[in-house]
């Protein structure tokens, strides 16, 4: 069952922001959307900039700038505010200033009314998707970050370029933290359902010391871009864009959000990447692979930074 209304109501209107716009316009994901922003003549700019290209789209959109008002029945949210990484920068070196921009952001969207779900793609997601759910009162389940969709995207496209097959016929996640300690899952990485491990016996293109090769590739790529252009977004544009599509359609997808651990991969209370169900509720639930005795290690470390980080936030009470 598909949500009819489909109306998106997008927070910040960045670099980040603007390519989600534009690509849940270009895809054709949404009927009806609003683009919010501090700077409200930027949101107005862009909301005209937009509106010229939809007799080329795929459907015909509502869009324009609004105020927190237009929350209120909004299917889901979007917010992307925050301030930028800058080079050399970590994401968690963020975290202070952006949390209290996200808890004085879901305070107004809840005070229109709102009663849909949260899409948050603001750094650092884990953290921050912490403090929206704590901030919104809503349950974990309607409170997604964007996690490692962007990460684990990347990580397919690395492996395609290198073995020279469609990353579409490539499965396999990165999952933990969106930042410097994420795993590559390469014990549930498969190449057209076979395993990583046993296509490498069978292929000349790619061998084992490849592996950490192409892992530590996925994880530097943020910073091997904003190096050259300062700033990320069309990436995590498309992703975002691809999370919104899951919910409006209540598609039943596994993507590797950010979502809320209780137990699962013997870790609870706080959010990472991981993948998980996504319908129009949010996150339906959290698929726990069986991973490797070293993948669980590294999880569990990358689990640990987030969760130092939370306890000296205020957005944990």
């Amino acid at each position: 069952m598909k949500v009819t209304n489909r109306k998106v109501v997008v927070i910040g209107t960045g670099f980040v922001g603007t390519s989600i716009a534009y690509s849940m316009i270009n895809q054709g994901i949404v009927n009806d959307l609003v683009l919010i922003d501090v700077n409200k003549e930027k949101a107005e700019g862009e909301a005209l900039d937009l509106l010229d290209g939809i007799s080329w789209g795929q459907e015909n959109i509502n869009i324009k700038a609004g105020g927190y008002e237009e929350c209120k029945d909004a299917n889901v949210v979007v917010i992307t505010a925050g301030i930028n990484q800058q080079p050399g920068q970590t994401r968690l070196e963020l975290v202070d200033t952006n949390a209290k921009i996200m808890k004085s952001i879901v305070h107004e969207v809840m005070n229109s009314g709102f009663d849909g779900v949260f899409v948050i793609a603001s750094n650092p997601v884990d953290v921050l998707t912490y403090c929206a759910w704590k901030a919104s009162g809503l349950p974990a389940s309607r409170v997604v970050g964007t996690g490692t969709t962007l990460d684990t995207t990347r990580f397919r496209k690395e492996l395609a370029t290198k073995l020279e097959i469609d990353p579409r016929s490539i499965h396999g996640y990165i999952i933990g933290e969106h930042g410097d300690s994420e795993v590559a899952v390469w014990s549930h990485t498969t190449v057209g359902g076979k395993p990583i491990l046993e296509f490498i016996v069978q292929n000349n293109r790619l061998e084992v010391a490849d592996l950490q090769i192409l892992s530590d590739k996925v994880k530097n790529a943020a910073y091997e871009i904003i190096d050259r252009k300062k700033a990320t977004y069309y990436g995590i544009g498309m992703s975002t864009a691809r999370i919104v599509k899951a919910i409006l359609n209540n598609e039943q997808a596994v993507l590797p959000v950010s979502a809320y651990l209780e137990g699962q991969y013997g870790e609870e209370g706080l959010f990472t990447g991981v993948p998980s169900v996504v319908n129009q509720t949010g996150v339906r639930e959290i698929i726990e692979l069986n991973i490797d005795p070293q993948e669980r290690q590294a999880f569990k470390k990358s689990v640990k930074q987030l969760r130092d980080v939370i306890e000296k936030l205020e957005c944990k009470d």
